[in-house]
């Protein structure tokens, strides 16, 4: 019964170490991809009427605004942006992208494009092609140095309807930041290319906004705003991410709990164990107490013959976890491998490969829940047997 107590101990807190310790690890690494190639504020201009008398949403001072935004203290980077939702075309076959006009400059501050997991080619060659992610790049067959064409609807107006506009780039850089939703749709290309491209001359549709810290992105919109005006539309990564997130919290949170229960019906064996303890040293407790031995001296017996059991599987376990948190790479290639492959589906998950991050919160938390629970667990058949009356354990005997 010790034995079997020991292992479910260990085994369930190993098993609330590994999972703390993978969920940490995906929160943190999608939050990294979010900060690291996305802006954590995006500016727009409220709708208004052009010279044509059209209404439109275009910046058309942005390099103005980019000025007195990286002023606010804080901030740590500002640049124009293009954006649309095109098709590129190579060899016959066909994907949706997300075109993306940057200058160069801007591109080689943003963390995870300019130093990605994977890359081919070179950042620095963008100005005469385009930038691609690795996952359309590869759908595509697309190798450094081939040219792409990309393909808008948006085209030339003419007396039989509209033309799509096609021209082609060559591919001078690709990437991959770990994230299936960015790099399997996004392509840069520069700036004043883009402009051209969209007839946007002299325009951008937007200015992404890097902070110092993200997670306080909030403290930072009324000093943005005052620098470049009232008419400023603003959008946090927290609002477009921030559903996601509080899902993977709701998550967590119910996974602390289901998993404590595990630790909890391991922490019923110790109880077990004691109470058929105590009834098989029932005549032994009678002696001792009949010499003179106290109730509280009787109960301190028991309870370190219990809490012993509870220690040694928390420490067992937590060595486990953290084992397992710290080679979670080879242990998961080898399950991959024994399952034949495809056990992780980076277009499911979005990321590209199984995170663990070892916080010594979690690991903590873990320690306090399942030595909380053994002690609690203790207590009860310890207290039973320094109760025990002397007379009624020897009256047979």
């Amino acid at each position: 019964m010790t034995l079997i107590s020991l292992v479910g101990i260990s085994l369930a807190v190993f098993a609330l170490i590994a999972t703390l310790a993978v969920r940490s690890g995906f929160r943190h690494e999608f939050v990294q991809t979010i900060l690291g190639a996305n802006a954590h504020v995006s500016l727009h201009s409220v709708s208004y009427r052009d010279e044509n008398g059209r209404m439109t949403r275009a910046i058309t001072n942005y390099d103005e605004m980019v000025a007195e935004i990286v002023k606010v203290p804080g901030v740590t980077r500002a640049a124009p942006l293009i954006r649309g939702q095109l098709m590129a075309s190579f060899n016959g076959r066909n994907a949706g992208v997300e075109v993306l006009g940057a200058r160069l400059s801007d591109l080689q501050t943003l963390p995870l494009i300019a130093n990605p997991e994977t890359q081919r080619g070179l950042l620095e060659n963008l100005p005469g092609g385009i930038a691609m992610g690795s996952v359309v790049a590869r759908e595509l067959g697309v190798q450094i140095g081939d040219r792409v064409k990309i393909i808008s609807a948006d085209g030339v107006k003419t007396a039989f309807g509209t033309a799509p506009r096609i021209k082609s780039y060559e591919v001078v850089y690709i990437f991959g930041v770990g994230r299936y939703d960015i790099d399997r749709v996004r392509v840069y290309m520069p700036l004043d290319e883009a402009q051209a491209f969209f007839n946007r001359e002299g325009t951008a549709d937007e200015i992404e906004i890097h902070v110092d810290d993200p997670d306080r992105v909030d403290d930072f919109l009324v000093p943005i705003r005052m620098a470049v005006g009232q008419r400023a539309l603003l959008w946090t990564w927290w609002d477009s991410a921030g559903g996601f997130l509080q899902a993977l919290e709701t998550e967590d949170n119910v996974m602390f709990i289901i998993l404590s229960i595990l630790v909890l019906i391991a922490a019923m064996n110790i109880i077990s164990g004691l109470i058929m303890l105590v009834k098989n040293k029932g005549r032994d407790i009678g002696i001792l107490r009949t010499i003179g031995l106290s109730e509280g001296t009787i109960l301190r017996v028991f309870f370190i013959v219990g809490a012993s059991v509870g220690i040694l599987g928390t420490l067992i376990g937590t060595v486990l976890g953290c084992l397992f948190a710290l080679y979670i790479d080879p242990i998961f290639t080898f399950v991959n491998w024994a399952m034949g492959g495809g056990v992780w589906d980076p277009s499911v998950r979005y990321l590209s490969q199984l995170p663990a991050r070892l916080e010594l919160g979690d690991v903590l938390s873990a320690i306090s829940l399942s030595l909380a629970l053994s002690f609690a667990a203790t207590y009860f058949p310890a207290r039973r047997a320094a109760r025990l009356n002397p007379v009624e354990a020897l009256r047979y005997e």
